[in-house]
């Protein structure tokens, strides 16, 4: 029997491929499962918890049925794909924004997307993401080497599962396990046969939140992966939203008693949004020096033989920049100096998104999108089309360049090849925005989209509410949501500040986290949290064991839930099964 090669230290051993005809083939069979489940994680938590682990496992399961002498290289072109279709399919909360805002008869918003334009739209987008970040690597990757924590969880479960003797083998076994639970408590609880297990009752609050754990295998998952700092920052975040902020607003006349949690999450989003805002420019404020040399470095002769050629980068990026702009045109009668415009300003968003991805470990791809919907309610003032539409090139370009700059992250970690991340990126985001083209529209008709019972997708609904104000003009705000910005906004940049000290990191809250945590589900926060203290408790009292078994876990409670949903989603629409 063939044998593994053995394992390189910095890099990858002579004679041993990385390309392959199944490495192909197992990413593109996990990018559209990845494609297919990742939107219902979307909605259902108002978040994307790190997908990048999860398509490594199933990198690992996919491989093995082609051979078992793969290596951690051609994995790592399967996670890359994964993670581009997740990226993308991240993006099914624009497509709810837009259902949510059409739904509403006082928008006037009548954009429609297809199935076939949304493929159009968001592959071409994201496409135009991968390319304009792939310039950025050495800056942020070899030079201020960003943490991407995701990236290095993804690095390490690679070399994991490349290990030799049994243990990949008992990892793989814990995560499909915990997948098995993970679908059977949601197959249980979507179906009635039990009711939620945990509730706590939140009366005393003004305003019913449903501040509680929500029973859900998913959210512990994804608490033991996002780790206890960001998860205790975001219950900081609940806290202010959904303990303190609505007994605030009612009692000074902000919102009506008998408020909604929609009219909670509509205040609280500004004072989010100017943290999460705040932080991430002053993170790359006090960076700047080393981004200017980067630019400076972008030529032919400083770019490495083994990444993506900069010519094919510039090429590439006019000819999907102009494909871009004459399908926002067909399609979606966008005039074409607003889509110009969108994506000129969507490359200084992209460079805030990549770096505090790098440096909090969370993506803030729809607060991006939220500055987008500022900048053209400023130049658009009243055109409710053009700040949604515009603000989806954001997201998109911001959604792509994360992942792909995390890809690059975990293959500098194991001595892959960037340009071959490069070209797995390319071929797999058409791939998951195919998949959620589909798979979106077969989720909306099982779950139900928005309201306490369906598919809540908090983000869209802070997202429709900025553009209907941005509509009327700010003037329609309420005094205290400025107040709130600039509150927001002091802290964020006050707490990144403290942040730059290592020795206090550690005992600061995360601006992101907070913000973060004010506007996801309170329930999905509590739970998460449970998990991020379960995680650093295994971890203390059994840190081999906790090495061996947590990411695989925590991956397969992720998976299962979500896959589920999408079988079940999939049974729904084809009127085998009634929700």
């Amino acid at each position: 029997m063939e044998t593994k090669p053995p394992p390189a230290a910095h890099g990858r051993p002579a004679g041993v491929r990385e390309l392959t005809p199944r490495a192909v083939l197992a990413a593109l069979g996990v990018a559209i499962v990845i494609g297919a489940a990742y939107p219902y994680v979307v909605l259902k938590l108002g978040f994307g918890p790190n997908i990048s682990v999860v398509a490594a496992f199933f990198g690992f399961l996919a491989l093995g049925i082609f051979s078992r002498t793969y290596n951690r290289w051609e994995n790592n072109l399967v996670q890359t794909a994964g993670t581009a279709a997740g990226q993308i399919a991240f993006l099914s909360w624009l497509l709810a924004a837009f259902d949510m805002l059409r739904a509403d008869p006082t928008s006037g918003f009548t954009v429609a997307l297809t199935p076939l334009q949304t493929f159009l739209w968001l592959a071409t987008a994201g496409i135009l993401g991968v390319l304009l970040a792939v310039p950025l690597r050495k800056h942020y990757i070899e030079e201020e080497k960003l943490t991407f924590a995701d990236g290095v969880a993804a690095g390490e479960t690679l070399v994991l599962l490349d290990s030799s003797g049994g243990q990949a083998r008992r990892s793989a076994g814990a995560m499909v396990a915990a997948m098995v639970s993970s679908a059977a408590v949601m197959l249980a609880t979507a179906r009635h046969w039990v009711e939620e297990l945990i509730s706590i009752g939140a009366a005393w609050i003004p305003v019913k939140t449903g501040v509680g754990f929500s029973f859900s295998l998913l959210s512990i998952g994804s608490g033991m992966i996002i780790g206890l700092r960001i998860c205790a920052s975001m219950l900081i975040g609940l806290l202010i939203s959904w303990v303190l902020a609505p007994g605030l607003l009612i009692d000074a006349g902000v919102i009506p008693a008998d408020a909604k949690k929609v009219d909670v999450l509509l205040w609280v989003m500004w004072p989010a949004t100017g943290m999460l805002v705040m932080a991430g420019l002053c993170s790359l404020f006090l960076k700047w020096r080393s981004l200017v040399a980067t630019f400076r470095s972008l030529s032919g002769d400083a770019v490495n033989s083994q990444d993506f050629p900069l010519r094919w980068v510039i090429a590439g990026a006019l000819v999907f920049s102009v494909l871009l702009i004459a399908i926002q045109k067909y399609f979606l009668g966008t005039p074409v100096w607003h889509s110009v415009l969108a994506i000129l300003f969507s490359i200084p968003l992209m460079l805030v998104a990549i770096r505090v991805l790098g440096e909090t470990n969370w993506g803030p791809i729809s607060t991006m999108t939220n500055v987008m919907q500022g900048i053209f309610g400023a130049v658009a003032p009243g055109d409710l089309k053009a700040s949604m539409v515009s603000s989806g090139i954001t997201g998109s370009v911001a959604a792509e360049s994360e992942g792909l700059m995390q890809d690059y992250k975990t293959g500098h970690m194991i001595g892959s090849t960037p340009r071959l991340l490069t070209w797995m990126q390319l071929m797999a985001v058409p791939v998951g925005a195919l998949v959620l083209a589909f798979m979106y529209p077969m989720l909306v008709e099982a779950y139900g989209l928005g309201g306490d019972n369906g598919l809540s997708s908090p983000i869209s609904q802070r997202w429709v509410g900025f553009a209907k104000i941005l509509t009327q003009g700010f003037s329609a705000l309420h005094p205290s949501a400025l107040w709130g910005i600039g509150i927001g906004a002091f802290l964020g940049i006050v707490l990144t500040l403290l942040e730059q000290r290592r020795e206090w990191r550690s005992f600061l809250p995360s601006p992101t986290g907070i913000g973060i945590g004010m506007l996801v589900p309170a329930g999905a926060v509590a739970t998460m949290f449970l998990g991020a203290v379960l995680d650093w408790a295994w971890k203390r009292r059994s840190p081999r064991g906790h090495a061996s078994y947590a990411v695989p876990l925590a991956s397969g409670l992720i998976a299962g839930e979500a896959i589920i949903a999408v079988v079940l989603s999939i049974l729904y629409s084809l009127k085998w099964m009634t929700p």
